[in-house]
């Protein structure tokens, strides 16, 4: 459990938020979270214009070592530039995150990766702000590659121009596809940015730990409708105690003999599916190929709007009928037929 103020505003407000969430821990009644790994608070904010409050620089520095003098935590912030890598570890930082808007640029990365060689703090990635999984295992293979060796991977949500329900897209499944491409960091979730208001924050904790997430990232302010950024979206320590406390721990795995039989038995039903499936996209794409020599000769155009257009409302009223969303339906098409276009 990573918590904290988005930014650190003064020494009063870093302490005040350190003392309530050393409160909640104390009050909340989970055995899972008694303790906290890492106190963050952001110094440098990127801002996406100028004007606004961009952090108090080095100066909380000294606020970190406070808390860290009191309450025996680790201290955590973000870096965007080797003066900042600088700064942290001179001043004994614990951990250093890359945010989202840094992830996204390989020069910065690379500038960063070089100014961490040799240190011996973690380093957390978080996902670039786009849906490029190659961006951000990329930026784990530049620290990696200058000798980073505790590194770690924050999923934030994706940036979206749609109407969404939360600040973020969620996009679960690029954390999903992050973790299968580097198993063997940890991953956490950053509920605060995905969700962009503070009500949601505990239902999407909850969903990140039922996926298996190694743990969250939270911001918590110990007044935030006086936050200097992210007001919204930063839990109260009223609302951090809550999320605390209602959270449901899932296990790795499970030691049940009757759980791992059963388990076993759907696993292999699934891989049985795997294969029929697998095996009707090899015999549709085998007609797509006669299809596309049979224009050729014919002298017919590969894309036939008309056609695509029937086949895919088809397939989407057959998959309501079996309890499969119009979205998902869309996806698995769309792809089907790119690949069938490709053949053709």
């Amino acid at each position: 459990m990573i918590a904290g103020p988005c930014s650190a505003e003064s020494l009063e407000q870093v302490l005040a938020t350190a003392d309530a969430v050393a409160g909640a821990l104390s009050s909340a009644g989970s055995v899972q979270f008694t303790e906290l790994d890492w106190f963050r608070a952001g110094l440098w904010k990127p801002r996406t214009r100028p004007g606004s409050f961009e952090g108090v620089g080095s100066a909380g520095l000294e606020w970190l070592a406070e808390v860290k003098l009191r309450y025996g935590w680790k201290v955590c912030c973000e870096v965007a530039t080797p003066s900042h890598v600088e700064a942290c570890l001179k001043a004994g930082i614990d951990m250093v995150w890359i945010g989202a808007r840094t992830a996204a640029n390989p020069f910065q990365v690379q500038e960063l990766a070089e100014s961490l060689r040799g240190a011996d703090v973690p380093v957390y990635v978080k996902n670039p702000v786009s849906h490029d999984l190659n961006l951000w295992c990329g930026a784990v293979e530049r620290l990696s590659k200058c000798a980073v060796t505790q590194i770690g991977a924050i999923h934030r949500g994706v940036s979206s121009n749609s109407s969404l329900e939360y600040r973020n897209d969620p996009a679960w499944d690029l954390a999903i596809a992050f973790h299968s491409r580097c198993p063997e960091l940890p991953l956490l979730c950053d509920p605060s940015h995905i969700a962009g208001k503070a009500e949601s924050v505990p239902e999407l904790s909850q969903r990140a730990i039922n996926i298996g997430f190694d743990g969250l990232m939270v911001e918590v302010h110990n007044d935030p409708s006086k936050a200097l950024s992210d007001a919204s979206q930063q839990l109260s320590p009223e609302g951090f105690s809550r999320l605390l406390g209602d959270l449901v721990i899932r296990d790795g795995v499970s030691s049940d003999v009757e759980f791992t039989r059963q388990i076993e038995q759907l696993r292999a039903r699934i891989d049985d599916i795997d294969g029929n499936l697998l095996s009707l996209l090899g015999q549709r794409m085998s007609v797509s190929e006669e299809i596309g020599r049979l224009k050729k000769e014919s002298n017919v155009a590969i894309l036939q709007s008309g056609r695509w257009e029937e086949v895919l409302s088809r397939a989407v009223a057959l998959g309501r009928r079996n309890g499969l969303s119009e979205d998902f339906v869309r996806s698995i098409f769309s792809l089907i037929h790119e690949e069938s276009i490709h053949r053709q």
